[in-house]
């Protein structure tokens, strides 16, 4: 209000100084006096204060929104923007799995998320169906739900810490028609087997004990991924703003909700990530999360599959293993939520925890004390944070690297600050 009134006052003060006949220097500069005199000099000192900040996000918002209408246009989607990753470097590391070391090309994995949607297709399987996908954090996952994308199919990427009434409850309400989970889960599906539609077929990713085989049988057929490995042969009908897959809440109020994240919001939040917070194409992300966390799924993977970066999917984090593994494989950028890097700060300190090369740490949810502390102990350059939870359809990133922020609207027209996702 008050800078409204200091704008009215200096127009006022122009007019009547051109209706006395004034000159036209004279009134502006009588102008510019009555608004910084009547409050709009604090307008001005938040405009210079905040314009290396504005102009480097509205370089990030144009260049993302002139790719979206690129996208728009075109009607992309996740996988055929994939196929142009793939094009432009087939050899490079796409992902690699920090448990077994194995490493898996940008060729590798289009191949198999190929065989993948061939699989899906032989099931029966058409565009808006869903497929529940119920494993641990390993590439296989990424290959999954990016094969059923091929041909349409929906994935549901279900926490696989949910156990009885939650983990039903997350499979009924997306109306799958099909459970793909690990081996490793094979008691929790056993629990609410006797609950599951007759008519879901279940399909195991890994060996089952022949007890775990006999009490839980999955549906006979092939496992997904082994051949062919040539596109599937249909056209996909669907565009950059119909469904890729779902997510879903934390359940802390309640039951978990599903959140539906279109290709073209994947596509925006991994975009804005990159460019805002200055990813390069040459570096490789140390992830820890869960892949059926948009924070790891999006921000991170989606990093490998739109920008052609290497991504280290971990199978679960590891406070005492964190800077070893990122030594290891070279990483440069490492994501973190909540208190994880509290829990990195509490570990012993040992030498190589400054060996390493990460200059980047991206996520959300820390703490200013935490955010100096982890940034000067472990010698991060850059920490990039957003406010806003996963579910969300907007947040506001940290455009500066300064420590303690929680996103920052345009300082020039606070206003006019746009929902980055």
């Amino acid at each position: 209000m008050r800078g409204a009134a200091s704008v009215s006052a200096s127009f006022g003060s122009l007019s009547l100084l051109r209706l006395f006949g004034l000159p036209w220097s004279w009134s502006l500069a009588a102008c510019l006096g009555v608004y910084l005199g009547t409050g709009g000099w604090r307008f001005l000192y938040v405009v210079v204060r905040t314009a290396k900040r504005d102009l480097n996000g509205l370089y990030v918002l144009l260049r993302v929104k002139l790719a979206l209408h690129r996208h728009m246009r075109k009607s992309s989607t996740i996988p055929s923007i994939f196929a142009q990753t793939v094009a432009l470097h087939p050899d490079k590391p796409a992902l690699v799995y920090e448990a077994t070391g194995e490493t898996w090309s940008f060729s590798q994995l289009d191949q198999l998320s190929n065989a993948v949607a061939h699989w899906a297709l032989g099931q029966g399987w058409a565009a808006g169906d869903v497929v529940a996908v119920f494993m641990e954090s390993r590439p296989q996952v990424v290959a999954l739900w990016l094969g059923l994308a091929k041909v349409g199919v929906e994935a549901a990427l279900i926490n696989f810490n949910l156990r009885r009434d939650s983990l039903m409850h997350c499979v009924g309400v997306s109306g799958s028609r099909g459970l793909v989970f690990g081996a490793e889960l094979a008691d929790a599906v056993l629990e609410v087997s006797a609950s599951l539609s007759q008519s879901m077929v279940r399909f195991c990713s890994g060996e089952l004990s022949p007890d775990r085989l006999a009490s839980c049988p999955p549906s006979p057929g092939p496992p997904p991924g082994l051949v062919p490995r040539l596109p599937p042969p249909c056209t996909l009908r669907k565009g950059f703003n119909d469904r890729l897959f779902y997510i879903y809440t934390s359940g802390t109020t309640g039951l978990p909700k599903a959140a539906i994240v279109v290709h073209s919001r994947y596509y925006r939040i991994a975009a804005f990530g990159y460019h805002a917070f200055g990813m390069r194409p040459d570096d490789i992300i140390y992830d820890c999360l869960p892949l059926y966390h948009s924070a790891c799924n999006i921000m991170g993977v989606g990093q490998c599959l739109i920008n052609g970066l290497t991504v280290v999917v971990k199978k679960k984090f590891s406070a005492s293993r964190f800077w070893e593994d990122c030594i290891k494989h070279n990483c440069t950028v490492v994501q973190y939520i909540g208190e994880i890097c509290r829990y990195l700060l509490s570990q012993p300190v040992r030498p190589m925890e400054q060996g390493h090369r990460v200059r980047l740490a991206v996520g959300n949810g820390l703490r200013p004390s935490v955010w100096e502390a982890f940034t000067e102990r472990f010698r991060v350059a850059r920490v990039g944070s957003s406010a806003g939870p996963p579910s969300a359809t907007a947040a506001l990133p940290t455009w500066t690297a300064r420590w303690g922020r929680v996103g920052s609207t345009a300082g020039s027209c606070p206003t006019c600050t746009p929902s980055v996702w």
